[in-house]
């Protein structure tokens, strides 16, 4: 069978593809960087730092003041830090890029169970997504601390694929990055990328993916023109 003509669910991220949370990273990492006396960072350095999970934005983050030892020595206090103000400003200054809750809507319309998979921790997660107006979307979420492997790693993905009793590919996964896509080609899941979002700082058309979307609700008329070859010609 064609590729997309039998997807039965979609994973969906969070960072970059429902939701422009840089601002809200940006505020909290120069909080943080203020209790060391270190000069705030912009938002596009930022931005390249997100996608890979919060121990890796820290790291990155102490990196471009710090060497490797004295990044060691202070990771621990500078993670406390900026979890403490994350959590305190967690949806204050981010926002959803357009068309999010109209395409979240028409996928579960074509009857699609929908995932939530990001790399951001769970504590985060829950609360932006309640916050954001998200959270009825999903029947399951996971953060990148919910499991013991975050993408690039499939795991994710596979355990959404067990969760809903279906095969890796009927689920397709959509992103804004190539940990997005890495973890679906490992796991055996169609992919489409949204061209809007972080990706590392990496133009989007580096990325191995299936097809490029322009919004969340571009999505869902992809996959529903795949699944009615008439609409397709019009799509």
């Amino acid at each position: 069978m064609p590729k997309f003509q039998n997807i039965q669910a979609a994973i969906i991220d969070l960072d970059g593809t429902m939701l422009n949370t840089a601002p809200d990273f940006l505020v909290a990492i120069n909080r943080m960087r203020a209790e060391f006396s270190l000069a705030p960072l912009d938002l596009t350095t930022i931005t390249h730092f997100v996608g890979k999970g919060s121990e890796n934005l820290i790291q990155r983050v102490l990196a471009t003041d710090f060497n490797e030892a004295e990044v060691t020595r202070h990771f621990a206090q500078a993670m406390a830090s900026y979890q403490k103000h994350y959590l305190a400003i967690n949806g204050d200054y981010g926002t959803l890029y357009p068309e999010v809750i109209e395409g979240l809507r028409a996928l579960k319309a074509q009857g699609l169970r929908l995932a939530c998979v990001t790399n951001k921790p769970i504590a985060f997660t829950t609360p932006l997504l309640a916050k954001m107006g998200l959270n009825e979307f999903f029947s399951v979420v996971y953060g990148g601390d919910s499991l013991p492997r975050k993408k690039p790693d499939p795991l994710p993905l596979l355990q959404v694929c067990l969760d809903f009793h279906l095969a890796p590919a009927q689920v397709v996964a959509i992103g804004d990055s190539s940990n997005d896509a890495q973890a679906a080609r490992a796991a055996g899941c169609p992919v489409l990328i949204v061209p809007y979002g972080y990706n590392h700082g990496e133009a989007v058309q580096t990325i191995e993916n299936d097809g490029i979307v322009e919004t969340l609700l571009s999505a869902a008329q992809f996959l529903l023109s795949r699944k009615n070859p008439i609409i397709s010609s019009n799509f």
